[in-house]
């Protein structure tokens, strides 16, 4: 999906999050729009980190029911990046070039191999430009 946007994890989850309502809103908007004008990718390692913090034991954000019907209206009709080789491959080399964690590594490398000009996160540092890809977090004032 050239040209998308990517969303990190932190955007679903504060999509539902009632402790965060400013972040809340703004997650909400981020999601409804790219539902609506299929604007907005993500991959399996955001489907898999965003169930595990809707429903992790030390802080339940979604009962498993919720979660569940989360997972079939938004995670995957957004879901557009599975696992290859190629995607591992390149999340090693932005790991060694970058210096970030594998596993935001693997976010990026996702966002490059879908084609996405925007990555959407707070995680990583705003205005950063990899490959042709912007990281900007929409939560900044």
């Amino acid at each position: 999906m050239s040209g998308a946007d990517f969303l990190d994890t932190n955007i679903l989850v504060y999509a539902v999050d009632r402790d965060s309502p400013a972040k809340r809103g703004i997650a909400q908007t981020l999601v409804a729009t790219a539902l609506s004008r299929q604007t907005a990718v993500i991959s399996f390692q955001v489907v898999q980190e965003t169930l595990q913090a809707l429903t992790r034991k030390r802080r339940v954000v979604a009962s498993a029911a919720d979660a569940e019907d989360f997972l079939a209206k938004v995670l995957t009709p957004l879901w557009k990046v599975h696992p290859s080789v190629a995607i591992y491959a390149r999340a090693l080399r932005i790991q060694s070039s970058q210096g970030f964690s594998f596993y935001d590594s693997l976010i990026v490398a996702s966002a490059l191999e879908s084609g996405c000009k925007r990555l959407l996160t707070e995680d990583l540092q705003h205005g950063q430009r990899i490959d042709g890809l912007r990281i900007e977090n929409p939560f900044l004032a």
